[in-house]
């Protein structure tokens, strides 16, 4: 096999482009995975992991400097020196914003794999007859039961720890042992589930954090520093799981620097033949040719690739024949909620830093619920006990030591909601070809907003919040709607939307592109609705299921 010549390419290193490595090369497939940021190394590379806050210059937070460098990342929490050189330079990749969108990128090996927040949930079988039930957008082409095992098989190898609750709204998994509610949930849980009527639930956040040693992973050591890179392997990422796997087989080549331009597109047998790469480090361009490509480079990025390959046969790019190609921007909204104190509990302390919250699953427009908007929202959040240290500068000294030996008075308690983003036609992505970024390439502009729907969705986040915390006996309990932009939610989903109809898709039920059909999408970019869970779970088992499929239609000559 030459130098460039691959049974497959797969674009991008992320949660999809990782998984697309892995069951493409236990599967017998010769594959190259091409990221376009540098290498990070497991256990070597996470700099910061063991760092203490005394030990950043800044105690890791934010300088004018840093602001000043990233305009855009300094809108949320992701702007601190900590994990500064995860996260993209906003002015290296630049982006236009007809209305505003906060776009938070990781260009490196692994992606936002390695900083994503780990909540990891099954989409119910109501979210893929959400559209058709209610004449938005197209209907997704899969049900359910067409994933349901999948979702299993990704659960158990990336290994996932939450409790099985029974719920329709929300699928039990293939779960590891669960961690715990802390006292104050418990008790949360216990008044919730009688004021309602076991209506509403409290869980554990279900997320990808170990509980128990897998392959070769040490379970989580409860100190919620996730994001820097876990030296224990103790949550799911790239490197810690999926790229070993893939290795291992000696099937797989990772080639960093390397940024997608287009895919090559042969017209007269409607298939890709490779790709063509600039080096971000030397800016030469290369081709690399396969029989398939996966196209996991996260949503928006997957899109811009799209866009610039094939205009020579279709103006908008490749998958643009329908016109919905950079279309349907969906996010979860969020920042809306309610919290307040806790009293009776002054007696019981925290142990260790639990690397999830709670979950509460969506309640509105289920069953017999009606509201004056469609879809609806879960919270996110949970309870804790800080030390004794209001204010820092009236305690120095004897008097600081004293202060952090004891915990503050009171327990608190919140709870955020993440709710439901229509897809909606006139939110969308497009290359702005004026605006170049660091390597001269197109960026892409944003024209996407919340409406009407999620506008009424975020008054029930907050005072539903606020009715509930009340039943359960916290005090002082006060909502909040701290503004919420596009983007913020860093789950960027559609652009190349999977459906029953090439007039109206970008992709069919296994992912595929219409016009090319050895060309699959399996990032959030294929997403044709967002539920109001995290969506990374379903990343994983829609990749997994198009790589099991890909490899059946090769072997049958199909691709």
């Amino acid at each position: 096999m030459a130098d460039n010549q691959f049974d497959a390419i797969v674009i991008g290193s992320g949660i999809s482009g990782g998984w697309a490595a892995k069951e493409l090369t236990e599967k017998g497939l010769k594959v190259i995975m091409l990221e376009r940021g540098r290498n990070i190394e497991h256990i070597k590379d996470y700099v910061n992991a063991t760092k203490e806050s005394w030990e950043f210059p800044h105690r890791g937070g934010r300088t004018q400097q840093m602001i000043n460098d990233y305009p855009v990342l300094k809108r949320d929490y992701p702007l601190n020196e900590t994990v500064l050189d995860y996260w993209v330079k906003d002015k290296e990749s630049p982006y236009t914003e007809v209305k505003r969108f906060d776009w938070y990128r990781g260009y490196h090996v692994g992606g936002r794999s390695l900083m994503w927040g780990r909540q990891s949930y099954r989409f119910n079988k109501w979210d893929f007859e959400a559209n058709t039930k209610d004449g938005i957008a197209v209907d997704w082409p899969i049900r359910y039961d067409d994933i349901a095992s999948w979702y299993s098989y990704a659960e158990r190898f990336a290994g996932i720890q939450g409790s099985k609750d029974g719920l329709e709204v929300l699928p039990d998994g293939d779960f590891m042992p669960a961690m715990e509610l802390n006292c104050v949930e418990k008790e949360v849980k216990k008044r919730l589930l009688e004021h309602y009527k076991g209506t509403r639930h409290v869980i554990i956040g279900r997320s990808a954090n170990i509980t128990v040693p897998h392959y070769d992973r040490t379970n989580c050591q409860y100190r919620n520093r996730c994001w820097r890179g876990c030296p224990f392997g103790g949550y799911f990422s790239t490197q810690s799981a999926t790229l070993p796997a893939a290795m291992k087989t000696g099937n797989l080549t990772l080639r960093p620097f390397s940024i997608v331009t287009r895919i090559l597109y042969d017209k007269d047998t409607k298939k890709a033949t490779g790709v063509e790469i600039l080096d971000a480090e030397t800016n030469m361009t290369y081709e690399y040719k396969s029989k398939i490509v996966f196209v996991c480079a996260s949503a928006l990025n997957s899109t811009w690739v799209l866009m610039n390959s094939a205009t020579d046969v279709w103006e908008g790019g490749l998958g643009s024949s329908s016109g919905e190609l950079g279309h349907n921007v969906m996010d979860h909204h969020f920042r809306a909620g309610a919290s307040g104190t806790v009293e009776g509990f002054e007696d019981k302390y925290l142990y260790g830093r639990r690397p999830t919250g709670i979950y509460i699953p969506r309640f509105r427009n289920i069953y017999d619920d009606k509201r004056d908007y469609i879809r609806g929202f879960g919270y996110q959040g949970g309870a804790g006990r800080g030390r004794g240290v209001e204010i820092a500068e009236m305690t120095v000294g004897a008097d600081l030591k004293e202060a952090l030996s004891v915990a503050s008075d009171n327990w608190n308690m919140g709870i955020t909601g993440f709710g439901e983003m229509l897809p909606y036609h006139e939110n969308k992505i497009y290359l702005d070809k004026e605006k170049k970024d660091k390597w001269g390439l197109p960026v892409l502009a944003f024209d996407v907003e919340i409406k009407e729907n999620e506008k009424k969705m975020r008054i029930d986040m907050m005072n539903d919040a606020k009715e509930m915390l009340e039943a359960a006996g916290v005090k002082d309990v006060k909502t909040y709607d701290h503004g919420y932009a596009p983007g913020m939610g860093i789950h960027e989903m559609g652009t190349a939307r999977m459906g029953r109809d090439p007039k109206t898709s970008v992709l069919n039920g296994n992912n595929q592109v219409w016009d090319a059909k050895n060309v699959f999408v399996t990032d959030g970019a294929c997403m044709t609705s967002a539920s109001c869970v995290n969506p990374s779970l379903t990343y994983m088992a829609l990749t997994a299921r198009a790589a099991h499929f890909a490899v059946e239609e090769l072997k049958k000559g199909n691709l």
